[in-house]
């Protein structure tokens, strides 16, 4: 028996779903499976597309799990095209010249971007938005130019604008409609949005077309529209919708709409039963062409299960059109008849213009609500959503008036039925989510929430609450409580603390390896606010402090310390670069120049680190803290001083800001980098909080991440002054030390963050807490007060008592600690560590 073959024409979003759905009905197992991908990459996030400019990578935007192809046997031909199909053969060829015989042939070739027929717009300087490589070549142009202009007011019209927004163009976007949005968002949904954005600075010219695009020498210089204005404009983005990509089936004579997409039934097969097509190329049995990324996965799992054999699902017969997204900074929704088209319908309508907040809900007479548009404020989407069909515990009335405004219902996860969709992009329900205990497992048996990401925060209430939140068997209470009670209470001791507020069996008693280094990173925070003398070594705080910080130095694997000296910004001079390497001649030390822009010294025995920090000291230097959860560095590039593309004096900015911050305990390390452009040398965007230069200030990134789980971050605020920028940092750093778990990176915080980088803007940028000005304090306090750690300890004979290898032979050092030569320097000697550990073994 023949193995049969399934050839997949397509590799975006809808066709990784496709191989997916084949994959967990086992066809993969037990069929050839082959991809033909046009792009010149794997499937990735189109939805997401937009987040390249706010940092992430095309890498970071694949929707291709590592390992998924090899592991389910799949072909997959990147850059190789189909060209033509044999029907009566049965045969693909794609564009390398290759041929594939098939016994069941898929179509998922998506869509095209309609580009209006209008003179000009195959000049130099005009793009459509559809791919990374068309986002590349915008970026790569934009450069060079001061203004743009997208054609289009829609979804991907919007992202576009906002994209070339943030590349520092002068924006507007040119819409046909009378209204921004006009398929997803009813009149007064388009007039909210409109205020806001053009709030933001960008121009918007609606109920106008484009009539040509004005070229001088082949390349864009401006645009005539329609109402007979004119608009100088150094680039044009059409973004004016797609069109159903059906070309090769056409060739192939399958039957296609009148107005395009390829015909197929509920089961997504086409005029031909050994051809399917599914997502935006193909035409629904309801006579529909579906733009959204839900119906496209409903088609993939029809086809998928169509192909494997057994009991028939109910088909594809249509779809919810309902949308979430963010456009500008904007929440817009649109769900069910979101145009009231409903005969007899009525209106439930809140409208807010000076916040930008308009929500309308349409509901039956009878009251069964039937959809909504909300603008400005989307919070309640994911819950009104899948009570679309049913009449709300509450009155509509309720639903839409903001808080302080009418006693609104706040409506939970309770409020919805079993069956009640959560996820439309998966079509997973609330009962399925309920048999999950975590985030992590939804989305990994389910997948609910890895689509669009806007039933994320309905998943968590659907959630079991765990029930001991404690930080550990010594405490009922987690982090950020224990930092609220210590600041409260000006609690100054760990036995102070654990006596008045641990549990009632650890009160009295030592705590334990997790509370007491948390405790005492606590307590170092808010030593200047609560009294607290800030030397970390000093009485009870030195018996709570982790092993690096005991030493004020890191332990490496063979006993022997590193010694890193604070290097502002990785500005040095010469003469301390030469006393950097003095020390390291004179102590025999390896050195190494770290990324974090500054000269780590490895291999000091414990009794030497005094004599060395007194050479450094001496010098100048500070502690640089790499021992401890604190600010380790402030990278910078050389910025607008020496580079000729640098916009901003980003050295300047990184040595105030690592001389602001030093010393500053975390609940983890923190890392920084300021960049002086947006070619962004210095790596802002996997930082904790990192700062990229603009022509007009800058822009403030946070919650970034590198190492084992790299996280680009996210923007805060952008365009912003020198003292706006560290105002924003003092209020983020001091929320993220307040709020944070244990040993929880920014990055982490910021995604388990109730509400997430929305909630942190509302926050530390809007003040919706009345927090700020509390923050700014906790950090002027912190900046008054710090003071080099290793001075503080070379200055007191009794502090300095510590750094011996044996405490009842002070002056011996330790004789396991030893090194052998490598590449001109020094290595540990592991072999004398691994004779030591084979004495006293005996054999069995």
């Amino acid at each position: 028996m023949t193995t049969p073959t399934i050839v997949l024409v397509g590799h975006g979003m809808v066709g990784q779903r496709f191989l997916e759905s084949l994959a967990d009905r086992g066809v993969t197992e037990r069929a050839r499976i082959v991809v033909l991908c046009e792009e010149p990459r794997p499937a990735y996030d189109r939805v997401q597309l937009t987040s390249y400019f706010s940092g992430k990578t095309p890498d970071d935007l694949s929707m291709v799990e590592a390992g998924f192809m090899e592991k389910h046997g799949i072909e997959l031909y990147v850059g190789d095209a189909a060209e033509s199909v044999d029907r009566e053969a049965r045969t693909v060829t794609a564009r390398s010249g290759r041929v594939f015989a098939y016994d069941t042939l898929v179509l998922a070739t998506g869509s095209y971007p309609f580009v209006p027929p209008v003179p000009g717009k195959d000049a130099r300087g005009c793009f459509v938005y559809r791919t990374i490589e068309d986002l590349l070549a915008i970026e790569e142009y934009a450069k060079a130019a001061t203004t743009g202009a997208v054609v289009g007011g829609g979804l991907l019209g919007l992202e576009a604008a906002g994209a070339l927004k943030g590349l520092g163009l002068d924006t507007h976007v040119v819409e046909f409609a009378p209204r921004l949005m006009p398929v997803q968002v009813d009149e007064g949904g388009g007039a909210a949005l409109l205020r806001t954005i053009e709030r933001m600075g960008l121009t918007v010219h609606t109920g106008t077309g484009t009539q040509e695009v004005v070229t001088a020498d082949g390349v864009v210089t401006g645009m005539k529209l329609s109402d007979g204005s004119e608009l100088a404009t150094d680039m044009v983005v059409f973004s004016a919708g797609v069109r159903p990509r059906d070309q090769l089936a056409r060739d192939c004579g399958l039957t296609v709409g009148e107005r395009g997409g390829i015909s197929v039934d509920e089961r997504c097969r086409t005029s031909d039963p050994a051809v399917f097509a599914i997502g935006e190329c193909a035409l629904a049995v309801d006579g529909r062409v579906y733009g959204l990324v839900a119906p496209g996965y409903e088609m993939a799992q029809t086809a998928a299960a169509a192909i494997a054999g057994g009991a028939a699902d109910d088909g594809f017969t249509g779809a919810d059109m309902s949308t979430k997204l963010k456009l500008l900074g904007v929440d817009v929704a649109s769900f069910g008849d979101a145009h009231g088209a409903a005969e007899g319908c009525l209106d439930v309508v809140y409208s807010d213009s000076r916040s930008g907040v308009y929500k309308k809900l349409v509901v039956s007479g009878e009251g069964v609500l039937l959809g909504g548009v909300l603008v400005g404020d989307a919070e309640q989407y994911g819950l009104l959503r899948p009570l679309t069909g049913t009449v709300p515990p509450v009155s509509p009335e309720q639903l839409v008036l903001p808080a302080g405004a009418g006693a609104p219902v706040a409506l939970g996860p309770s409020a919805l039925p079993d069956d009640a969709v959560i996820c439309s992009c998966h079509n997973v329900t609330k009962h399925a989510i309920g048999q999950c205990e975590s985030l992590a497992e939804v989305k990994k048996c389910t997948k609910a929430g890895t689509g669009c990401g806007s039933c994320v925060k309905v998943i968590e209430k659907l959630l079991p609450t765990p029930t001991d939140k404690g930080l550990c068997r010594c405490f009922s209470y987690n982090r950020s409580e224990l930092y609220e009670i210590a600041r409260t209470l000006r609690i100054t001791s760990f036995a102070a603390l654990l006596d008045s507020h641990g549990r009632e069996e650890a009160r009295g008693g030592e705590g334990c390896e997790v509370c007491k280094p948390t405790v005492g990173s606590i307590l170092a925070s808010l030593a200047p606010t609560i009294g607290l003398g800030g030397y970390i070594l000093d009485g009870e705080q030195a018996s709570l402090q982790d092993t690096n910080d005991h030493f004020l130095a890191n332990m490496q694997r063979n006993g022997s310390y590193s010694v890193v000296p604070r290097i502002p910004g990785g500005e040095i001079t010469p003469d301390k670069l030469i006393v950097i390497g003095e020390v390291a001649r004179d102590f025999g030390l390896y050195t190494k120049i770290t990324g974090g822009q500054r000269i780590d010294l490895f291999g000091a025995r414990v009794d030497q680190l005094p004599a060395i920090w007194t050479r450094l000291v001496d010098a100048g230097f500070e502690s640089g803290h790499a021992y401890g959860k604190a600010l380790r560095t402030v990278k910078s590039c050389v910025g607008q001083t020496w580079c000729r593309y640098g916009v901003q004096d980003s050295v300047k900015m990184a040595i105030q800001l690592e001389l602001r911050y030093r010393g500053l305990r975390a609940p983890h390390k923190l890392k920084s980098a300021v960049s002086g452009c947006a070619r962004e040398c210095a790596e802002a965007q996997s930082k904790d909080f990192g700062i990229i230069a603009t022509a007009n200030g800058w822009n403030l990134y946070v919650g970034g991440n590198g190492g084992a789980t790299p996280r680009h971050a996210d923007l805060l605020a952008q365009d912003l002054s020198d003292a706006e920028l560290v105002c924003l940092i003092d209020r983020f750093l001091m929320f993220y030390i307040r709020t944070a778990d244990r040993l929880e990176r920014t990055s982490t915080w910021l995604e388990r963050l109730e509400g997430g980088l929305d909630h942190l803007k509302d926050v530390v940028v809007h003040d919706s807490l009345g927090l700020c000005e509390e923050l700014e304090a906790l950090m002027a306090a912190h900046v008054a007060d710090y003071q080099d750690e290793w001075a503080q300890t070379l200055d007191d004979p009794e502090r300095l008592r510590r750094f011996v290898s044996f405490v009842n032979a002070p002056g011996a050092p330790d004789p396991s600690v030893r090194f052998v030569p490598e590449r001109d320097q020094i290595k540990p000697d592991l072999t004398i560590l691994t004779i030591g550990n084979l004495e006293g073994a005996t054999s069995r």
